[in-house]
């Protein structure tokens, strides 16, 4: 079981952290991502780790604003988002697959666990 949190209704220019927490299985092997979903639009991939390792993956948007991290003593992922823009809003989503390859890291539909969401909205 994923449980996130940590969204909520910022400015433009503002800071977030998201925390993703596992329950039940350890991150410490599983590919583990965060993806976004506006309204309207489709599930977007964010960033991720591959399986258990250090190097981080990001969408383009992204890079150099958000950083993701990882604590496996307390299984749990975070995203910290730095610089918001209007264009971040949306749910943000973790989600974790323990037998994805890498081909399929940004693909929303290959993960099989996934937390509840959490909203993020930046205000202009």
């Amino acid at each position: 079981q994923l449980q996130a949190s940590g969204g909520g209704l910022v400015q433009t220019g503002a800071s977030l952290r998201l925390s993703c927490a596992a329950s039940g299985r350890t991150f410490s092997r599983a590919t583990v991502a965060w993806f976004r979903q506006a309204p309207g639009k489709e599930r977007e991939f964010v960033a991720a780790f591959f399986r258990g390792g250090s190097r981080p993956y990001y969408e383009d948007s992204v890079k150099g604003r958000f950083t993701i991290s990882r604590d496996n003593d307390k299984n749990t992922v975070y995203l910290q988002m730095n610089g918001l823009k209007p264009e971040d809003t949306a749910v943000y989503l973790c989600a974790a697959d323990w037998a994805l390859i890498m081909s399929s890291m940004t693909l929303s539909r290959e993960y099989d666990y996934w937390g509840q969401g959490t909203q993020v909205t930046v205000s202009s």
